[in-house]
């Protein structure tokens, strides 16, 4: 979004001169008679550069800027004085004016001085927010999971962090794809750059060029400014294609391109430009599959899928839920200043009992949905959804005609299964957890009929 600016002097002519001339290079331009009006202003909304006279009715500008610093302190403010006022102008300066413009005002100078010092504070906000960003810490902590499933997910995470190696994320909508391609950019040596995270599947068709490679002025209708596009945005840092089967087919050379060449064209430009990004997409279909159906380029597949991360789903990793069940409790109940210390026994039955079909985030949004209602500091069963009700006797049901050994050997076979998904058919880890050898685990996979699945 263009920069917005506001004008303050007395004379319109000289309101009206400079709101032309900067409107003309793209900015989004207010006046004001006076300093009065210009501090309401002020207070009502953001402006990134204020531009103001010094001798004026009501409300002079070195008042103006006194005021700015305690409403708006991170707002740039530039001075219009007369040659013969330059020592009230030093005063400005020392007082927090950031430059000064002598009248008459040479539009040139104005523009180039104006787009330097917006140009510095466009470095400066994405610095700081760069640093809040690096403070949130996105690492290992961020991605909760102790099962075997997801210490492999770590390992690998670690093992290709390191290089820059492009990483393909895969699993379903709502594993936490985004988080993992967090944890590679600010575990690699490019943690201190930018990280832009693109949802493809949300950009309109026709703009997707535009979107990721940029534009320039006059390239299609409504192009009135250059655009850098999100690969220039990701220069020296990281780009993360989030859900890259959407893509157009035909601007999938085009993303293969600037994957091998490290260049991209932006629309309305013959020359390339070069960017220096690493790539992390992610997806939630089969890729091969979409290749087969000639809906993916396969020289496109294969560039991206250099290393695959598979974000096993919940009903993989089971034994996981109880503690992001404990994360979200305490992550809400913070966040609404709640003292909630979890949820009771027919909560966490009813929780890993549940089919997640919308995987973790279906999770963190019930949980939040609990926290919201909770009246107590342990989360109930009345604070969650009609739904779990219904299913609170689901997840196993006795029929009194089987024998005894019918029931043990169908509990045995439903806990075996779900041991031996939870370790991704892992059969020495899966004996590992059943506390059982693997001759053992061998001979129930034999008796008791369950798929082992390789």
């Amino acid at each position: 979004m263009a920069e917005s600016i506001l004008i303050v002097d007395d004379e319109e002519i000289i309101r009206e001169s400079l709101s032309f001339v900067l409107g003309k290079e793209g900015f989004r331009v207010q006046g004001a008679a006076n300093g009065r009006i210009a501090l309401e202003m002020i207070r009502e909304q953001t402006f990134d550069l204020v531009i103001t006279d010094l001798e004026m009715p009501e409300m002079k500008g070195i008042e103006l800027l006194e005021q700015m610093t305690l409403h708006s302190p991170e707002t740039l403010v530039v001075i219009i004085t007369a040659y013969g006022s330059i020592d009230t102008a030093i005063a400005a300066l020392r007082k927090g004016a950031v430059d000064y413009i002598l009248k008459p005002v040479e539009f040139d100078e104005l523009i180039v001085k104006i787009s330097r010092l917006l140009s510095s504070r466009r470095l400066t906000v994405e610095n700081k927010l760069l640093r809040v960003e690096l403070h949130r810490q996105y690492d290992f902590a961020q991605i909760i999971g102790q099962s075997p499933a997801m210490q492999r997910v770590f390992d690998t995470i670690r093992k290709v962090a390191a290089t820059e190696g492009t990483v393909l994320i895969t699993g379903k909508s709502g594993t936490g794809k985004e988080l993992v391609a967090r944890a590679i950019h600010f575990n690699s040596h490019r943690a201190t750059r930018t990280f832009v995270a693109v949802n493809c599947g949300a950009v309109v068709e026709n703009l997707f060029e535009s979107e990721l490679f940029g534009h320039r002025r006059g390239a299609f209708t409504g192009a009135t400014m250059d655009k850098e596009g999100f690969f220039k945005a990701a220069d020296s840092g990281t780009i993360f294609l989030d859900e890259v089967s959407e893509i157009p087919l035909h601007l999938q050379v085009k993303l293969l391109r600037a994957i091998e060449l490290k260049e991209v064209t932006p629309v309305g430009m013959t020359m390339p430009i070069s960017v220096d990004v690493r790539i992390i997409a992610s997806t939630n279909k089969n890729l091969h599959k979409e290749v087969e159906a000639g809906r993916f380029r396969e020289d496109l597949f294969y560039r991206l899928n250099i290393v695959e991360i598979n974000l096993p789903s919940l009903s993989e990793r089971v034994d996981d839920i109880p503690i992001l069940v404990q994360h979200f409790v305490s992550k809400y109940s913070h966040e609404m200043s709640k003292e909630i210390h979890g949820v009771d026994n027919d909560v966490m039955k009813c929780l890993i009992g549940h089919s997640w079909k919308g995987e973790i985030r279906e999770l963190e949004n019930i949980i939040e949905r609990a926290v919201i209602f909770a009246e107590s500091t342990i989360i109930t069963k009345k604070e969650l959804p009609a739904f779990f009700d219904q299913r609170a006797d689901a997840v196993y049901s006795f029929d009194a005609r089987r024998s005894m050994k019918e029931a043990v050997d169908d509990f045995e076979r439903q806990y075996i299964s779900h041991v031996l998904r939870s370790n991704q058919h892992n059969k020495e880890l899966t004996a590992k957890a059943l506390k059982i050898s693997l001759s053992s685990l061998y001979r129930k996979l034999e008796e008791l009929n369950i798929p082992s699945q390789g």
